[in-house]
């Protein structure tokens, strides 16, 4: 019979209910199309792509300092944490107890054995008796995993932890991207203010003209009015172009961690704005395995699966055994001998009949989270394509802009150098000349726009791609 009993809780061990995980298959498109079937590049370390150290530094000190970084870090302790406890649950668990305790018998009771309620004694306790009862021993309890409910509790914690982890490496790729977003915008606004300053000094030549012009009778005062006008106007715009820049310092010093005015002096001084990356995007299918946000969706799924076996095990026995050893005696010096031992020993099932269906509507709802999470997979897949085609298009269409304001500003400088060759000949005016510059001028603060919108679109294009985290690091998610 023993044997028996014995056999069946072997059996009983092997079972895990709930259903068992597997990866769902996600079909994606065979290219993008966007782009052909470029391999994909190394896209860890992306932002050394640009060429400036001064980017590369920032991009870096962010990685090291950023306060979001920081939280996802922290939050990844909590679920290793949240790990253990789930692992300790399936271990046995044991306790060490102490007591003394001083008892008088009421004059009026009837006798009762000295230390009852504390692991007995003996001998009798007479009415009006006082006595002390010494007690060291052991507390041992180990539940008995038969339908895998601890096991499962583990998987889930487990999954949960690789979702963090994941979570880190967007946060990584955010960060990234948007220090590079800022320090692009940066630049680009600072080109814009010089070019802002050249038209400002164009105006202002253009009005010593005008100004000549109308002292000889020329040009009415209207013409030098309006003429000053522009020239106002034009400074009007350079504080906002500097509020701006000030405003993309301000947003470095916060993603890399620092007081807002900490790289002031850093950046103030102008710089070069770097040439828009060469993104090779791959293949579709490059993307389940680089997006950070596609693989903690899926880490997600994992565990809510895994839940649905925690609460499919409620319906079956729990079966607990206890182990309470002690060493008793009403004296001290007595404690230590082989007659003041005792224990208790005993096992508990513990089978849910009826609950009103509570347990069977706690499936119900882990059913449907992980409907939930299966939906949020899959959305976070067709958000990354999207984002991907996104981007390639918007890189596209900025090379081919750019393009053709590089042959509009070219053409420009050509018509700028005859005005000015006519001009020294006593050909045309100078007022023809400054028209030739304001002409090439409007076209360098289109193209300087443009160059910075294609630089941020190559960002964004990589962050679609899920750039930006060490690859290296793949084997911490247990994956």
């Amino acid at each position: 019979m023993r044997r028996a009993l014995l056999l069946s809780l072997l059996l009983a061990g092997c079972t895990t209910v709930g259903p068992d995980y597997t990866q769902p298959e996600t079909p994606v498109p065979d290219r993008y199309l966007e782009a052909g079937n470029a391999e994909q590049g190394d896209l860890a370390a992306w932002w050394q792509g640009f060429g400036d150290t001064q980017l590369t530094a920032l991009v870096e000190q962010a990685l090291r300092q950023n306060l979001d970084i920081e939280m996802a870090a922290a939050r990844i302790r909590e679920a290793r944490a949240e790990e253990g406890v789930a692992g300790a649950s399936s271990s046995p668990q044991l306790g060490a107890e102490t007591s003394v305790t001083r008892q008088r018998i009421s004059e009026n009771a009837i006798p009762v054995t000295p230390g009852s309620g504390t692991g007995g004694g003996g001998s009798i306790g007479l009415p009006g008796t006082a006595f002390t009862s010494w007690r060291a021993g052991f507390d041992a309890s180990w539940e008995l995993d038969l339908f895998g409910r601890n096991r499962r509790e583990r998987e889930a914690a487990a999954a949960r932890t690789g979702a963090a982890i994941w979570n880190r490496h967007d946060a990584e790729v955010t960060v990234a991207a948007e220090v590079a977003s800022a320090y692009l915008r940066l630049r680009t606004l600072q080109g814009r203010i010089a070019n802002a300053e050249a038209e400002l000094a164009r105006l202002a030549r253009y009005e010593q003209l005008v100004r000549a012009q109308a002292k000889g009778g020329l040009v009415t005062g209207q013409i030098l009015e309006q003429q000053q006008s522009e020239r106002f106007a034009a400074a009007a715009a350079i504080p906002g172009l500097q509020a701006d820049a000030k405003a993309e310092i301000h947003v470095l010093g916060v993603l890399t961690g620092q007081q807002p005015e900490t790289l002031a002096n850093q950046l103030a001084a102008p710089g070069t704005l770097p040439p828009a990356l060469s993104v090779p995007p791959g293949l579709p299918s490059d993307l389940l395995r680089r997006r950070p946000d596609i693989r903690s969706a899926e880490r997600e799924l994992a565990a809510a699966t895994a839940d649905i076996g925690v609460a499919t095990a409620d319906l079956y026995p729990r079966i607990s055994l206890t182990a309470a050893p002690a060493l008793v005696s009403t004296a001290l010096g007595s404690l230590l001998e082989w007659g003041s031992r005792s224990f208790s020993i005993g096992a508990a099932l513990d089978w849910p009949i009826f609950d009103g269906g509570r347990r069977r509507a706690t499936i119900e709802v882990k059913n449907a989270r992980q409907e939930q999470a299966m939906i949020a997979y899959r959305k976070a897949i067709l958000t990354a394509l999207k984002d991907v085609e996104d981007a390639l298009g918007n890189v596209d269409g900025g090379r081919r802009k750019l393009a053709e304001l590089e042959q509009a500003r070219a053409n420009a400088a050509r018509a700028e150098e005859i005005a000015e060759t006519r001009y020294h000949g006593g050909l045309v005016t100078l007022a023809d000349v400054l028209q030739a510059q304001e002409r090439r001028l409007s076209l360098e603060e289109q193209m300087i726009e443009t160059r910075g919108a294609l630089a941020r679109d190559t960002v964004a294009l990589v962050k679609a791609l899920g750039g930006g985290w060490p690859e290296s690091n793949l084997a911490e998610t247990g994956q």
